[in-house]
């Protein structure tokens, strides 16, 4: 009777918003693991998307993530998405650990993280379903970093528009400006490097 008792309580959480997560920390600290629950797996594929670095220094940036997050939770501005915040956060982190690494950081081998872009994708008549995870990885890194980090965030983290706009604390506008261009050098990329990666 305990499980099902447990297994109600995990069940309720998982359909509270982020916003109710968050009103459950402020009055009980011990509560912010389940911000850590919803967001451990995501922050960390973003992680690694947008550096290319191996599992370890993802994991090391992902810690200090959930520590800024945690120290910082009673300043959330609660007119933003909670997801957008902490999101903001993990930039801001990766932006950290490559000057501390000036650039020179370990390259990740495993390709499982750029498997494909979902179809959803509607990137230029989704020309990019055929390419395999490692060509779209080093694509990507060919890529000057505003617009990679836009794509990364629109079509891999299904973020929209003014989710993007407070993560990176850019006005929409310049947001939807990035994508167009980016998917635009995306596919010149892909045309002149595709076959020869």
């Amino acid at each position: 009777m305990r499980k099902e008792g447990r297994t109600t309580k995990k069940n309720d959480i998982e359909k509270l918003s982020d916003a109710q997560i968050v009103e459950l920390v402020l009055s009980d600290l011990n509560a912010y693991r389940y911000i850590i629950g919803r967001y451990e797996e995501k922050l960390l594929r973003y992680i690694r998307r947008i550096l290319y670095v191996n599992k370890e220094d993802a994991e090391d940036i992902l810690q200090e993530v959930f520590v800024k997050a945690y120290r910082n939770i009673n300043s959330y501005n609660r007119k933003y998405k909670f997801s957008s915040w902490i999101y903001r956060i993990a930039h801001n982190e990766a932006v950290s650990f490559l000057r501390k690494k000036n650039n020179k950081f370990d390259t990740v081998q495993d390709d499982e993280i750029f498997d494909k872009i979902p179809s959803k994708s509607n990137i230029e008549d989704d020309f990019l379903t055929d390419l395999k995870g490692l060509e779209v990885r080093n694509i990507l890194e060919r890529l000057e970093k505003k617009y990679r980090d836009v794509l990364i965030l629109r079509y891999f983290e299904q973020m929209e528009y003014n989710e993007i706009s407070d993560a990176l604390r850019i006005p929409s506008g310049t947001v939807a400006s990035l994508i167009n261009r980016g998917k635009k050098k995306f596919k010149i990329l892909v045309q002149k490097y595709g076959k020869n990666i």
